[in-house]
């Protein structure tokens, strides 16, 4: 059954993103995209609970989604500046089943994402 969980780690300091809003939304049909879920990451710079886990009574998560990480913000509020990036957008699509864990590795200037565990 698929689930979804993410966390954030500010590269430039070394340190778990605290306070990171995220916007969870989900492609339809057409190719647009709806909100289904605003999150803020916790001390951790992870979430109190997955963004997304399929149980028995749950339709079907298999699809395309996208992760968008408002990153200008958090480092606005942090002492390494704000740097260039706003918005971190990350699309990907959930299968049949598994965990996917959708870490941002991140800096005022750069970001790289991956599959983890």
């Amino acid at each position: 059954m698929p689930r979804l969980t993410t966390h954030v780690l500010n590269q430039a300091e070394g340190i778990a993103a605290s306070g990171v809003h995220i916007t969870l939304e989900r492609q339809d049909a057409q190719g647009h995209f709806h909100e289904i879920a605003q999150v803020t990451t916790n001390a951790d710079g992870r979430l109190d609970a997955p963004l997304l886990e399929e149980t028995e009574a749950s339709a079907d998560l298999s699809g395309v989604y996208r992760l968008t990480f408002q990153v200008g913000d958090y480092f606005a509020s942090r002492t390494v500046g704000k740097g260039m990036l706003g918005r971190v957008p990350v699309e990907f699509t959930l299968e049949a089943s598994g965990h996917y864990h959708i870490p941002l590795l991140v800096t005022p200037w750069a970001y790289s994402v991956y599959r983890g565990s």
